[in-house]
């Protein structure tokens, strides 16, 4: 296991996460790994993500889903209907810095567990509401998950061909997205705590975090500019050709703010300079169809060789094997590693900044459900005899 400076910048913080699926967990790893004492709040019979995973498959029983957003933090089993549990998880409420949630909007606050009631018992308190819409509005009740959100916020309709149907990302960017809004506000509210001395409620969520990730082409769309999808869907909205993905002979490459005059010069093909660099963007599709019909007719490494002659910013598709063995990926140490004593090594995704020149490791694997419940009821004060009881009362596992 691994410590960095990242591993202790937030040594002392501790955070209560009752969260599932991944915007939610995702948030609360991002303040494991930087340090913070987050207990994961489970119900007995385990959070969602520990019995799904997208590819309908485990490893050795375990999900990967679960997995990737649950390093470094430490289990708590309890069930938050059992009037049992409410008193033995205010008093941890108030010994904590920062609680999470991505329930449904209202739905801790029936639990007795909302923040006007906390707030009254830990006025330090930040408390973080992760949804899908945002805490109350016409959407408050819909399903927030990651492809619909996409749908709502005009994403998916922005990619792909015009005469094709919309597109949605081929990732859950808009949840992973959100998780890092959340704990970016969680940050500046500890922040501004130390000012104040008072904490106060920060709320991230998926419809705004898919708008934020839009900041350009909406802010075009605000100011009147047309959004239409270009017909070759090669080219963005608000770029001028050619800007997109192009097919060669043996794979795919991307091309990027490119001058007609380069590419004049590129294939020895005055038509590009006949359109004229002032109307490339009217002309868009027709300059892309026509850098299609030449890069189509060579395969990618021929194409690099002329491209960095001629100083044309171009990339290669890559698909995931390729990005795994990617030679900058792996010098950026992008990848780590653990050991879990069922699923036996299982490769994750680090922490994506660097603090000192290092990116913070993983101190302790996913957590078994429950695996933590004795040692934190011992840390709020409960003898071994009232964690029996509340075990044996089934209000914690």
């Amino acid at each position: 296991m691994s410590t960095t400076m990242g591993n202790s910048m937030l040594s002392g913080i501790r955070v209560l996460s009752f969260t599932h699926f991944l915007q939610g967990p995702s948030a609360s790893q991002i303040l494991a790994d930087l340090g913070a004492d987050v207990i994961k709040v489970e119900p007995p019979r385990g959070a969602f993500e520990r019995s799904w995973t997208g590819p309908g498959r485990m490893i050795n029983g375990v999900s990967p889903f679960f997995t990737l957003a649950n390093r470094n933090v430490r289990s708590l089993a309890v069930d938050l209907k059992n009037p049992d549990a409410l008193e033995p998880l205010l008093e941890l409420v108030r010994s904590s810095d920062v609680l999470i949630e991505s329930f449904r909007p209202g739905a801790l606050d029936r639990l007795g567990l909302g923040y006007d009631a906390l707030k009254e018992i830990n006025p330090r308190l930040i408390y973080c509401s992760l949804s899908g819409y945002g805490s109350d509005g016409p959407y408050v009740d819909r399903p927030g998950q990651d492809v619909l959100v996409q749908a709502i916020s005009g994403l998916a309709a922005a990619t792909g061909r015009a005469d094709h149907d919309p597109t949605p990302v081929g990732a859950c960017v808009v949840d992973q997205h959100a998780a890092v809004i959340g704990a970016m506000g969680i940050l500046a509210a500890l922040h501004g705590r130390e000012r104040t001395g008072e904490g106060t409620r920060v709320e991230s969520n998926l419809l705004n975090a898919a708008l934020d990730l839009q900041i350009e082409p909406l802010n075009y769309a605000l100011n009147g500019w047309d959004d239409s999808r270009s017909a070759t869907g090669v080219s963005s909205s608000y770029y001028k050709a050619p800007y997109g993905v192009f097919a060669a002979s043996d794979g795919h490459l991307c091309i990027s703010l490119t001058s007609l005059d380069t590419l004049t010069a590129l294939f020895n093909d005055d038509w590009f300079a006949a359109i004229g660099e002032k109307n490339s963007f009217e002309h868009r599709d027709e300059i892309n169809e026509r850098v299609a019909s030449y890069i189509v007719q060579r395969p990618l490494a021929e194409w690099f060789e002329v491209f960095d002659e001629h100083k044309i910013w171009s990339a290669p598709v890559q698909n995931y094997q390729q990005v795994i063995d990617d030679p900058q990926v792996n010098h950026n140490n992008s990848f780590d590693s653990f050991e879990h004593e069922t699923a036996g090594e299982i490769r994750v995704l680090r922490h994506p900044v660097t603090y000192g020149g290092e990116r913070p490791g993983i101190r302790t694997p996913p957590p078994e459900l429950g695996g933590h419940t004795a040692e934190v009821l011992a840390e709020a004060g409960y003898s071994p005899e009232d964690i029996e009881k509340l075990t044996t009362s089934k209000a914690f596992r």
